[in-house]
This record gives C-alpha cells, structure tokens and sequence, in this order.
C-alpha cells in the first residue's frame, strides 16, 4: 500500500526490452533499506524491485502494465514520481493507494497561478462517475483533491510543493498520467449502481 505522498522524483536510466518483459532501471532519490523483491510506485504503478545496485535499482514491467499506463512510454532521462511502500506506523499524509492504476487521463489545459498551478485533465466516460469535486484522486502516483467537474474533466489545483517534489510540474497539454481512483469512492459507487439496478429489476 502507498499514502500517494511521493518521497522525490527518480531518473530513468536504462529501458531494456526483453523476452515477455521490459525491465527499467531507475536512478531513486533515496534506496537505504531496500531491499529486492520490495513493492515501489513508479508515477503511480506499484513495481517490484528485483536488483538494487548503487542507487540503481531494476523493475520488471510486463506488457498490460506498459499498455495499461503511461510506463511504456518512458525513455532514458524521463523524471519519474517515486513513493516507498507504507510501513506500520508511517504517518498516512494522503490517502491509501494500491498502486494499481486504473486508467490515463490526457492533461486538456496546464496553467501557472503564481508559485502554483491549475491542470485540467479528461478521462474516460465510464470513469468521470467516480471523480467528485473535493474527492481524492492519484495522479501519477500523488494524493490530490479534485477541484471543479465539468462533464468529461476534473481541474487540480498544484501547490509550489508538490510541483518542487514531483513531475507534474513537467506537464503539458497532451500528455497522460496514470490515474488511480479513491477505493472508496469506487465501493460506495459502484455498490450504489447495484442497488438501484436491482431496484429497477424488481
């Protein structure tokens, strides 16, 4: 599980295609007690460390992960948001994430607001019902309230903060992130859905 309160932005070393897999090697911010085999969000997709070597450290991404998120598009010298698995007892800054994305979205608008910034983004129809306004929402892995709602698109309000420590300061109009919806947002809309359809069935 991760708090969606990313640690620091990694760099993309090496993309190396291989049989079935495509492995990335990640320059982290920080790798002290990582150890292989531990669970890692990349923008947001939760990766499995499989070699730890001087602050590289390798992950294994199978082709639905590349064709499901924004990872397969990834080159050397990308900065990539990075966020620890949460501990027992670590301080939940976010909301809880499975590090399972769900769907893109395609940045629509990017503007700067003094030291911080408005991103409009557009998703799928058939995820717009599960996006509110002051809802949470991961966004390349980052915790982010949902500010307005206007039909297939959501706005983000982006302190100085979060665009000092992760990517999203990096965004332009057309580009995608990786998108994780609240889980329990899903469960209340999605158990709603099958209440009022077994209403209408009865």
């Amino acid at each position: 599980m991760f708090t969606g309160i990313v640690q620091g932005c990694g760099l993309v070393a090496e993309v190396l295609p291989g049989d079935g897999v495509t492995t990335l090697i990640i320059e982290l911010p920080d790798t002290s007690g990582l150890m292989r085999g531990a669970s890692v969000a990349i923008n947001g997709a939760c990766l499995t460390a499989t070699d730890i070597l001087e602050g590289r450290v390798a992950f294994d991404v199978i082709p639905e992960t590349l064709q499901r998120t924004t990872l397969g598009g990834l080159r050397v010298g990308h900065n990539v948001n990075v966020e620890r698995s949460l501990k027992m007892g670590d301080e939940l800054g976010g909301h809880l994430l499975s590090g399972h994305v769900m769907c893109t979205a395609e940045v629509t608008s990017f503007d700067r607001e003094g030291d911080g910034a408005v991103c409009q983004l557009s998703l799928p129809d058939e995820m717009m019902k599960f996006v509110m306004e002051k809802g949470y929402i991961g966004v390349h892995g980052c915790s982010l309230t949902i500010g307005r709602v206007e039909g297939p698109s959501f706005s983000l309000h982006l302190i100085p903060e979060t665009l000092a420590l992760t990517n999203l300061g990096d965004l332009v109009p057309g580009s995608a992130v990786n998108i994780e919806i609240d889980t329990m947002t899903q469960t209340i809309v999605n158990t709603v859905e099958r209440m009022m359809m077994n209403e209408v069935n009865q």
